[in-house]
């Protein structure tokens, strides 16, 4: 679905999420888009996430989400590294809604119960809600809510330090991929000298 990006999936707007979200009918899905729009995390490992890396044993929203090394992407060098991504106000009041929906180990179980989703599944439920907001020609991705994510927190003034810390990344290079830079900011740039 990267239509004419260059191999890079598309970034979000607001609106063009919320588009994309309203036509999940699911709450399970539901969350599995917020995680994603609000933690920056892959799909692979947002799949595999128990319902202890997101829950308190009480059933509240962790403070921090637990991505485990296991399950996240390798770094070149092939190490992985657990990452802890603090909970987004809104993305905790989704959590609320969701627990009391689940009994399996994992957050997000296939329909026995006794494993995750696929990563195949879920970017087929993407993929479903894109066509049905009509957005299929954006270039939107699994991806997408990464690099979105990621532009997001630059656009906002986060340093590249804290963002490539927020997302794991290793080094600058390989984080750098994921920022876009738009005209207009450029044009902002250069008119500021």
């Amino acid at each position: 679905m990267k239509n004419n990006r260059n191999g890079q999936a598309a970034i979000l707007s607001n609106t063009e999420y919320s588009k994309i979200r309203n036509q999940i009918k699911s709450q399970k899905y539901k969350l599995l888009l917020d995680l994603a729009w609000y933690t920056g995390e892959r799909w692979g490992a947002l799949v595999k996430l128990q319902v202890e890396d997101v829950y308190n044993p009480d059933g509240s929203p962790r403070e921090y989400i637990n991505f485990r090394a296991r399950t996240r992407k390798a770094t070149p060098d092939g190490k992985r590294k657990t990452r802890q991504v603090p909970v987004h106000p809104i993305l905790a009041e989704s959590l609320l809604s969701y627990i009391a929906l689940t009994n399996s180990l994992w957050l997000f179980p296939n329909r026995e119960g006794d494993e995750p989703i696929t990563s195949r599944w879920a970017d087929a439920i993407l993929r479903k809600a894109v066509d049905r907001a009509g957005l299929v020609v954006k270039g939107i991705s699994t991806h997408s809510t990464r690099r979105t994510f990621i532009t997001k927190l630059h656009r906002n003034g986060t340093d590249l330090y804290t963002i490539k810390q927020i997302t794991g990344h290793q080094d600058f290079k390989s984080l750098e991929r994921y920022v876009e830079i738009d005209s207009d900011r450029v044009k902002g740039a250069i008119n500021a000298l």
